[in-house]
């Protein structure tokens, strides 16, 4: 009560009227309530706020799919109490006009988010990160200003801290090792590459954070888990492997300058209208799913970036002269989409090829199911309305891809084939990304994830590794088996 006699009457007036609770009266005397130590009085606005949740959407948020956990969900990311801790990047003209376009067509665009610092930035771990210089040599260079949320930056250097930390690079791991009873991981074999000869390394607890393809090909090679076959559906270990959707547009402009020279990696505005919406009326599609819609430049580097508009000769001088004119004016307007699992796509261990060490490499089998091809032809009838909106020169419209290639380049966002999961039977970890068939290996990665969704995995994946390290510290050494 010691904050009460320094408020005025007025502001102990508002403070009763916002609780209900405060505006009765007990033996004719005002409440005063005291024990807020314990039991906090809840204002009107949260007490309506509470009803309408019970009420309408009572649901968990962050982690389920249907539209009452997805509306719970939106009500509470809304009401954060902060920010993001840096403002989005510089938008080029070429986003400008993207939102611009997208607005005019009833959508909501928005920067993408980006491991890039907009500012100067010193994270929690406290690696100090420079602002973006727009460079445009993002993707596959280093960062001379230390703007970009690299591991090389951002975790190695952490982890270097610490004594008991080793980083040995030109190795490579060719398997997991298991004890005899095949229940529990003793340690890896790697080869050291600048030599060729072979080590074990013993360890009490192994996590696998190869990359989703690597992690997959680690398991099969090792023998942990059983392989998955398509035919009987029986198995684990390679089912579910998923990729991603997409359709992109080219879009040319005379009068029109975007120096797509200037960018960082995430120089990008989107629409999420076609994804996270339960608006989107997906029955029109016909298929399950979602995608987003961006515009704006990654690396658009003088020589990899070479834009020219349909029916331009493939060389020559032609070509040259193509090039020269259009590489200022040409943008792009691309979709990123979901790709459901299918018992058709998997990985397994290929029957003839091997790797350098005598290895079977491991052989992905996948090709668009009709859903998605379905998805990506909503999509690029969405891209191609928004493009021609943009009134441009000369358009090379999107199409869809009905029957997946490895040419041309697409992305690298693979996800399935260690899929995570509440039960042995249809999964290979649990929800800590331990491996059901022996508890101190940990398969970290987007391996885990049954499907793909639009976006790309790097958040979740980050977010997992997280809640996995968060488990491994807090439960698993102090209580070492499987977590359930």
């Amino acid at each position: 009560n010691q904050f009460l006699p320094q408020a005025s009457g007025r502001q102990k007036q508002s403070v009763a009227l916002a609780r209900p609770v405060l505006q009765r009266r007990l033996d004719d005397q005002p409440v005063v309530y005291l024990d807020s130590a314990n039991t906090s009085q809840k204002p009107q606005v949260v007490i309506d706020a509470m009803t309408t949740f019970l009420e309408q959407s009572y649901a968990p948020i962050n982690r389920s799919a249907y539209r009452l956990a997805a509306e719970a969900t939106d009500a509470f990311e809304g009401a954060r109490a902060s920010d993001f801790p840096l403002p989005p990047l510089e938008a080029g003209y070429a986003q400008q006009l993207f939102a611009d376009a997208a607005t005019a067509a009833g959508y909501h665009p928005f920067p993408k988010p980006a491991a890039n610092a907009s500012r100067a930035y010193t994270n929690p771990d406290g690696a100090r990160l420079g602002a973006c210089n727009y460079c445009g040599h993002c993707e596959r260079f280093g960062c001379e200003a230390n703007a970009k949320g690299s591991p090389l930056h951002t975790v190695i250097p952490i982890a270097m801290r610490n004594p008991n930390f080793e980083l040995r690079t030109q190795s490579w791991v060719t398997r997991v090792n298991k004890d005899n009873g095949g229940r529990k991981v003793t340690g890896v074999t790697y080869v050291n590459l600048m030599n060729g000869e072979e080590y074990e390394q013993p360890a009490g607890m192994v996590l696998l954070c190869a990359y989703a393809i690597n992690n997959v090909h680690l398991m099969l090679l090792s023998g942990i888990g059983q392989p998955y076959d398509p035919v009987s559906q029986k198995g684990i270990i390679g089912k579910n492997y998923s990729y991603q959707n997409g359709v992109s547009a080219r879009l040319f402009f005379e009068d029109k300058h975007f120096n797509p020279f200037m960018a960082a990696g995430g120089s990008s505005d989107l629409i999420d209208d076609f994804n996270a919406n339960w608006n989107f009326d997906r029955a029109k599609a016909g298929a399950l799913g979602g995608y987003n819609i961006s515009c704006g430049y990654n690396t658009a580097l003088p020589i990899g970036f070479r834009p020219v508009p349909p029916g331009t000769p493939q060389w020559g001088t032609a070509w040259k002269a193509a090039t020269a004119k259009w590489y200022q004016t040409g943008l792009n307007i691309g979709s990123s989409g979901s790709v459901l699992s299918n018992r058709y796509n998997y990985y397994d261990l290929d029957p003839t090829y091997k790797n350098a060490f005598g290895l079977p490499l491991m052989r992905m089998t996948f090709d668009y199911p009709e859903n998605e091809r379905k998805l990506g032809r909503h999509a690029a009838n969405t891209v191609n309305a928004i493009a021609k909106s943009m009134n441009p020169t000369h358009l090379a419209p999107a199409t869809s891809r009905d029957s997946w290639t490895v040419v041309p380049y697409q992305s690298t966002h693979n996800t399935g084939g260690v899929i995570m999961g509440a039960s042995p039977g249809n999964s290979a970890v649990n929800k800590y990304l331990q491996s059901w068939d022996a508890h101190n290996l940990f398969v970290v990665g987007a391996s885990a994830f049954p499907h793909n969704a639009a976006y790309q995995p790097t958040g979740p994946v980050g977010a997992l590794t997280y809640w996995t390290a968060g488990a491994i510290k807090n439960r698993y050494l102090k209580n070492q088996g499987l977590m359930v």
